[in-house]
């Protein structure tokens, strides 16, 4: 799968809207919408998520919510299955949990199935504090996956979250 040019990602990036004080003040909100809706951009964004893992990963790990959107395009060219990772109590019938620290307090996600032998692409809308995608690795693990590498389309580089997430796992930005 080729890369896009620097011109195409750059296109992409100007469709994300930028909302402040959203959800609560002094936050600046990337709402990626925009550029969900725009077929080239959207193309060009799973492109440049999926080709520094090309031939690393047979299955595609999605993150609630908005990771979902891109995990599910990714899969869907790649041509690979795709695992929901969900927020506690979202799944019927999960096989495992990990439960981690937010600024805030504490989240759960949860996730169902044998992921033995199976190499998978984690990919979440934003990196930020790097809490989430860290669980994220920690469950595909519990199921048995090996993490092949992590794809994000955004990464709020003041949080430091990329710090966080095992140097083991290559984290890529879109």
């Amino acid at each position: 799968m080729p890369t896009p040019s620097p011109a195409a990602l750059a296109r992409a990036e100007s469709l994300i809207a930028l909302t402040p004080d959203f959800p609560t003040p002094g936050v600046l909100f990337r709402d990626v919408g925009p550029m969900l809706t725009d077929a080239d951009a959207l193309a060009d964004v799973m492109q440049a998520l999926a080709a520094p893992f090309e031939g690393a990963f047979d299955l595609v790990a999605g993150v609630e919510a908005r990771g979902f959107l891109f995990a599910g395009a990714l899969a869907a060219s790649a041509r690979t299955g795709l695992l929901p990772i969900r927020k506690a109590g979202k799944t019927p019938r999960p096989t495992a949990s990990v439960d981690y620290a937010l600024e805030y307090g504490t989240a759960t996600i949860e996730a169902a199935g044998d992921l033995t032998g199976r190499r998978v692409l984690l990919v979440d809308d934003v990196l930020a504090t790097g809490g989430t995608l860290v669980a994220a690795a920690a469950l595909i693990e519990q199921l048995g996956g090996e993490v092949a590498g992590v794809a994000v389309v955004l990464e709020l580089v003041a949080l430091s979250g990329r710090r966080r997430v095992p140097s083991a796992h290559a984290v890529f930005t879109a």
